[in-house]
């Protein structure tokens, strides 16, 4: 199994790229940095689709039918698919669980994206509203500057949303200010740097999760970039991003109640539940969640893998060379 390595690297102004570097959990090397404008690979063919091979991630149960997968979508105010960002068919695992969400919440669904960041809300308000055209929302949003992969790869999500009247999410933390507590820590922030995070900032304990961030931590080796940096810093970094994105959720969640809210994220932030989604459920009172880890697999395996166990409520496995995975 492969897990998400939060990189390290775009907490360096110079590098314009937030990214989750995929390593092996046998081998964790350095993540490496990533140029600020590259596309991704298309090796993926979004005409297979997904498929459903799905597994509980603490019961190892089967979720691989449809009717499963809904019954698990139907329920829940919110959902988290994570995601490697390139890979196309994780995004169409996302549109798979809105058209869920669709079926039983019908216009009161909205959809979070890591992708932008919270200064953004209003041009992606214009975009989805119809009053700005495609191209005029990626220049308000400087989407090859503030993201950097394909908007092909959202674009099925986004069209899905403004077909359906759906609301869109503006989660992200801006950059400028996770790069300035890694170097500074809390303490360094001012007070307008302040309104992007909330009041609180609670550190994770989760011992997985924790030790999922150190390897990323200490696989920057000695570098230049990495002495600039101390642990302490960088873990309160990770515990701002996810606690921004997690109020912003929350925020929303306890303003509409009666709607549902898909979480379109890097995988690395809602494994183990012990990022985003632990920071929702300390801001909300009784709303149920959902986290799909997304995984990659030539098939589908017969019995669900120990490795994977608790990296998420379920673990969707995708085949993105060739054809879709399914439970036999």
């Amino acid at each position: 199994m492969k897990i998400l390595l939060l990189s390290f690297f775009f907490l360096i102004p110079a590098i314009a790229q937030a990214e989750d570097a995929v390593v092996s959990t046998a081998a964790a090397p350095a993540p490496q940095a990533r140029p600020p404008q590259i596309q991704p690979p298309k090796a993926d063919n979004p005409a297979d689709g997904p498929g459903l091979c799905i597994f509980g991630g603490q019961s190892g149960k089967s979720y691989s039918s449809e009717a499963a997968f809904k019954s698990v979508v139907w329920k829940c105010d919110v959902i988290y698919v994570g995601e490697t960002h390139d890979r196309i068919k994780d995004h169409l695992a996302q549109l798979e669980a809105l058209k869920a969400l669709r079926v039983v919440r019908g216009a009161k669904v909205a959809v979070g994206f890591e992708m932008l960041n919270m200064t953004l809300q209003p041009a992606l308000d214009d975009y989805v509203s119809g009053k700005i055209t495609e191209e005029e929302f990626l220049e308000k949003a400087d989407w090859e500057h503030e993201w950097g992969f394909d908007f092909g790869l959202y674009k099925p999500l986004f069209d899905y949303i403004i077909q359906n009247k759906f609301k869109a999410l503006a989660l992200n933390v801006p950059k400028k200010i996770i790069s300035k507590i890694a170097r500074a820590g809390l303490a360094g922030l001012d007070a307008e740097d302040k309104k992007f995070l909330p009041e609180t900032v609670n550190i994770s304990k989760h011992k997985k999760y924790l030790e999922f961030l150190k390897a990323s931590f200490d696989g920057q080796g000695e570098t230049p970039m990495s002495k600039m940096f101390t642990w302490d810093n960088y873990l309160a970094s990770m515990a701002a991003w996810n606690e921004g994105m997690g109020a912003k959720i929350a925020d929303f969640v306890n303003a509409n109640p009666g709607w549902s809210v898909l979480v379109v994220v890097g995988n690395g932030h809602v494994m183990y539940n012990a990022a985003i989604p632990a920071s929702v459920k300390t801001r909300t009172n009784k709303i149920r969640q959902a986290s799909f880890y997304t995984e990659d697999a030539a098939e589908c395996p017969a019995v669900f893998p120990k490795a994977a166990k608790d990296i998420a409520n379920y673990v969707w496995y995708i085949n993105h060379s060739t054809g879709a995975v399914t439970a036999k």
